[in-house]
């Protein structure tokens, strides 16, 4: 039997497109799915290569299907996957502390404040710089979400 090139459906965790490609190259599916991220965020190509993928590639099955059905299939996939990822942000923005929200807003305030100073060329405030004080932000938001996980939130 021939190798063929098809969306996985058992190691799948959005269209089963990395399932498939490690399966195909008789590789981790992980890392596909590494590589996926790594075209996205460094060219934004992964995005486009895997929505593509997505498409063309069959799902695998027995008996095959036909085009418009595998389009309305994966846009009607598409479409649910977006709606349970947006209800899993929903959730997870949701504060169940207050003390992490107001400290996320205080900081934000706070560093808009100083970028504001700094555009209006208050003296001093030259060493605000963003390039230099951007890593504040996952740090800040890191503080939030343990500050709210030892609080005994989710």
């Amino acid at each position: 039997m021939t190798k063929r090139l098809v969306r996985s459906r058992s190691d799948a965790m959005l269209g089963g497109v990395c399932g498939g490609l490690g399966d195909y190259f008789d590789v981790d599916a992980n890392i596909v799915r590494f590589l996926f991220i790594l075209l996205a965020v460094l060219t934004g190509f992964g995005v486009l290569a895997y929505v593509v993928l997505w498409l063309i590639l069959p799902e695998r099955e027995e008996a095959p299907r036909k085009v418009e059905d595998r389009v309305r299939d994966a846009a009607e996939e598409i479409a649910e996957r977006a709606r349970s990822f947006g209800d899993e942000v929903r959730r997870a923005a949701r504060p169940t502390e207050r003390s992490a929200a107001v400290l996320l807003g205080g900081a934000l305030i706070l560093f808009g404040v100083a970028f504001l100073l700094r555009n209006l060329g208050v003296v001093w405030f030259g060493w605000f710089r963003f390039g230099l004080l951007w890593p504040v932000f996952p740090i800040l938001i890191g503080i939030a979400f343990l500050w709210r996980w030892l609080r005994g939130g989710r």
